[in-house]
């Protein structure tokens, strides 16, 4: 990087305040230019300083981080924030809700008694994260799609499948409500979340969308206009048996470091569904969907990605494309629309 990443840490107990301070002092492309005990003390610091990334704790006397991060978002809109949760239920459900104010992205607070154990937690959470901010101008400047792809087929797909990380929530948000409840396959979507995470996040886009959104299942039946969410540390893939297509969870090895994986999801549709299968890659870290994708592509499906303009982070869909499987590059706002098409909704 050309210059550091410049962080202000909020966070009220001292302990804590130190420990994740400490840790990214350590790392050479990152700065931290100072640090706020209160919600209110953030807002203040945050307009003059104008940080890069802030790290805003959810639980803060005086003013909390939902109110704090709602003023931030109008008084400093370019500054990434990114949230510590707690893990628990009320945790999972207050983090969502500041996903979906526009938070970049969260890191659950360790829950080891081992504070070295929870030093590393953190390092492997919110470094790569902060990392994940580098500006899309440089990348939208250099990177053109150079192939040409044929034109898609309208009207044929049995499934759909997503695969989405850092910035999912928000992503999700713009896409889901927008779909009716005759849709005419079903959607399954990995969000690469934590337990409790997924849950709440199926619970919060199911109370605004007319389309029925739940965590998955271990054995349910995959049923046409239901959008099913992989729980978190649960590989999700379908399975048919008999007449039926069914859900299947898994506790294997985590792929590309992540467990959802959309590779697992996307190889396993491929097998159900062959080339009557379309799926999504949408913004977040990483390559995770890319090999999953060229299963998609041996069997005849198809593969949509995000444009880099409109992804939080431009690692997913940048993979595929480059790998020359994206069918479609496409702005996350003509997402909706194009699946209606594409699946034949009147």
């Amino acid at each position: 990087m050309d210059k550091k990443i410049r962080i202000l840490v909020v966070e009220d107990s001292p302990i804590m305040r130190k420990l994740i301070t400490d840790i990214l002092k350590n790392d050479p492309e990152i700065e931290v230019i100072d640090t706020a005990k209160t919600g209110k003390e953030a807002v203040e610091k945050a307009k003059i300083l104008k940080p890069d990334v802030i790290t805003l704790d959810i639980e803060m006397p005086e003013m909390d981080g939902i109110t704090a991060l709602k003023i931030l978002r109008k008084e400093v809109p370019q500054t990434k924030i990114i949230m510590f949760s707690s893990l628990t239920q009320e945790g999972a459900k207050t983090t969502i809700e500041c996903l979906t104010l526009g938070a970049y992205d969260f890191v659950p607070k360790p829950s080891s008694k081992s504070f070295w154990e929870s030093i590393k937690k953190i390092e492997q959470d919110l470094i790569p994260k902060i990392k994940s901010i580098t500006p899309l101008e440089k990348i939208k400047s250099i990177y053109r799609p150079s192939y040409m792809v044929p034109e898609i087929k309208k009207g044929i797909y049995k499934a759909c499948g997503i695969g989405v990380s850092t910035g999912g929530p928000q992503t999700l948000l713009k896409i889901i409500p927008e779909l009716s409840p005759n849709f005419p396959a079903p959607i399954l979507i990995v969000q690469h979340m934590p337990p409790l995470f997924t849950k709440q996040l199926a619970e919060r886009l199911d109370s605004i969308s007319r389309i029925r959104v739940k965590e998955a299942e271990e054995g349910e039946i995959v049923r046409d206009g239901i959008v099913y969410i992989a729980p978190g540390d649960y590989h999700m893939r379908v399975k048919k048996e008999n007449a039926f297509v069914k859900i299947k969870l898994h506790q294997g090895p985590p792929r590309n470091f992540c467990r959802p994986s959309v590779d697992e999801l996307f190889e396993s549709l491929a097998e159900v569904y062959n080339g009557k299968t379309l799926v999504l890659v949408l913004t977040g870290m990483g390559s995770d969907g890319k090999e999953g994708a060229k299963k998609i592509k041996e069997k005849g499906g198809v593969v949509l990605a995000q444009d880099a303009e409109s992804s939080v982070v431009f690692g997913m869909p940048k993979a595929v494309i480059e790998e020359g499987l994206a069918d479609e590059v496409i702005n996350l706002f003509k997402i909706p629309e194009r699946l209606k098409e594409l699946f034949g909704v009147k």
